[in-house]
């Protein structure tokens, strides 16, 4: 007795694994991971090194060339591409695809140590990024507005990114188009020369009353505790009562010699979304996260934070990958149906109405079926699994 006979000649059982097969594929159905596209482990490397105060000339020989050298002896090395910048030299490092990616990642990392001892002494320690394509954002927010300041719509913006990175499926959200905050100390030359404060003591006073004083640690019988001086200048009030020397027997504090106003940095780039201008928020999901379950979740967290927006805010939206996944699955589904009743129809004028609803019964099985062993695998619902 073959397998056919004996689930023919034991029918209870048949139906029985079929329900568990229908059970276990709605479970992994409603659980797996849907994305546009597979993920895929490409061994595309980065190495961005800066060095504050170099031309793009002196970037590409001081600190691109070294690397360079060292990196395109690698064994699996398919491209190097490098890039010179202002301050900042660049390194796209693509090995072979039959190439382990960890094992590359080791031999880069100690290439690129080798290539340490010839960079500038100041330069900064080279930096490695592994490229991936689920490193791509799966919706890019603005938040555009003509009414309101500068500074207010990037109080916004900086609040809705701490509560975006704060669920639990985003693993990255991105600023663009702000301008970072600072602290701007105007200097009185007549004020200076009055009080006999040189600019280079001063300067060296600020930097010293700006850093994280370490005081030992604190063993109190049930742990031990680190402690350090508060010293960090954290808000204008900070600067506006540090007391330079004492004069007359008065204490001469830098708001004396000095006009202080909280500014931005001088811009050196936009973000403009819909024609408008607009800080822009990229948000890039974690490796396990549903794309479409990802993407509604920070709408929804926008959509509850909008009656608490300024008048004149908009909101606005593109890249949103959810979309296309949302149409393969619905595409799928659609196709899905539509097979079942052309089969269902074939079928039962052939076979009749109970053979025919058996066999129907083996297309959704069969494809529950699949994306239970889908899920248990740790692949995702994505194009190329659709398209099998």
């Amino acid at each position: 007795m073959n397998f056919l006979e004996r689930a023919i000649h034991r029918s209870r059982t048949t139906l029985l694994i079929m329900a568990m097969v229908i059970i276990a594929g709605v479970a992994a159905m409603r659980s797996i991971t849907v994305e546009g596209d597979p993920s895929i482990a490409v061994p595309y490397f980065g190495v961005v090194v800066f060095s504050e105060g170099i031309s793009p000339e002196d970037a590409e020989r001081l600190l691109v060339m070294p690397l360079e050298f060292e990196v395109r002896n690698l064994e699996g090395v398919k491209e190097i591409s490098s890039y010179a910048s202002e301050n900042t030299g660049r390194l796209g490092v693509e090995f072979e695809a039959d190439q382990d990616i960890d094992q590359a990642l080791i031999d880069l990392r100690e290439a690129v140590n080798r290539a340490r001892s010839k960079l500038p002494s100041s330069a900064e320690e080279p930096v490695i990024e592994e490229e991936s394509t689920a490193d791509f954002p799966v919706l890019m927010v603005g938040f555009a507005s003509e009414m309101m300041s500068e500074r207010s719509l990037y109080y916004l913006t900086t609040d809705m990114k701490r509560k975006i990175e704060a669920l639990p499926s985003v693993l990255n959200t991105q600023m663009y188009g702000a301008r970072e905050e600072v602290l701007e100390v105007t200097l009185n030359p007549k004020a200076l020369e009055h009080y006999g404060v040189s600019p280079e003591s001063l300067m060296g006073l600020l930097s010293r009353n700006n850093r994280l004083i370490p005081a030992g640690n604190l063993d109190n019988g049930n742990g031990r505790f680190s402690i350090k001086v508060p010293s960090v200048i954290e808000n204008a009030s900070d600067l506006y009562d540090l007391p330079l020397i004492s004069a007359d027997e008065a204490v001469v504090t830098l708001s004396d010699v000095a006009d202080i106003q909280r500014t931005f940095k001088t811009r050196s780039g936009y973000s403009r979304m819909n024609g408008r201008r607009a800080i822009t928020l990229q948000i890039t999901k974690r490796t396990d996260a549903n794309v479409i379950d990802t993407v509604a979740e920070v709408k929804q967290l926008i959509n509850d934070a909008k009656p608490t927006f300024p008048q004149g805010v908009d909101v606005l939206y593109s890249v949103d990958q959810s979309i296309f996944a949302q149409q393969q699955v619905d595409e799928l589904q659609g196709n899905i149906g539509t097979a079942l009743c052309l089969v269902m129809i074939v079928v039962v004028a052939a076979l009749g109405l109970r053979s025919g609803l058996i066999v129907g019964l083996g297309i959704p099985v069969s494809l529950l079926f699949a994306i239970t062993i889908l899920y248990v695998i740790g692949f995702t619902y994505n194009f190329m699994v659709m398209f099998g």
